[in-house]
């Protein structure tokens, strides 16, 4: 039986995700899902909208993952030896690089594949355009509101 960890932020749990998590899933027989802590995503990306509790829940609620848990502040390989997967599946946009995340591992002692997964093409594939279509729409409906109440 083969072990695939993944780990992503998932805050706005979208279609990007969920395909990131179906492709993971494929490459092997269980799905160990790691989800970044609120400091970890505070330290590398944004203020998490959906706090880390909630975001495991999810992510852990999804068909294609087995088992989703919070990574550690530290080191962020000491979760990798606690999950002891066989492959890691990285998304298009994580900042590892395949050879050099596996060289680190294997100064860990661990012998495993780093695979780079694919981009899923979508208008709101992430996050952040997510958020940005919100602002548009609210925009738009101030303007909206705003012209109505002109009349």
């Amino acid at each position: 039986m083969s072990r695939v960890m993944a780990t992503g932020v998932f805050d706005i749990l979208h279609l990007g995700h969920l395909h990131f998590l179906m492709e993971a899933k494929s490459l092997g027989d269980e799905l160990v899902v790691v989800v970044a802590t609120d400091a970890t995503v505070r330290k590398r990306k944004h203020e998490p909208i959906t706090p880390e509790k909630m975001r495991v829940e999810l992510v852990g609620a999804l068909k294609p993952v087995d088992r989703a848990l919070l990574g550690r502040e530290g080191d962020m390989l000491d979760i990798v030896l606690q999950v002891k997967p066989d492959i890691i599946a990285l998304g298009y946009d994580q900042r590892f690089q395949e050879k050099d995340l596996e060289k680190r591992l294997a100064e860990k002692g661990l012998k495993l594949k780093v695979v780079r997964l694919h981009k899923f093409e979508d208008d709101l594939n992430g996050t952040r355009k997510i958020i940005q279509k919100i602002k548009e729409w609210n925009s738009l409906g101030q303007v909206a509101k705003k012209v109505e109440g002109d009349r």
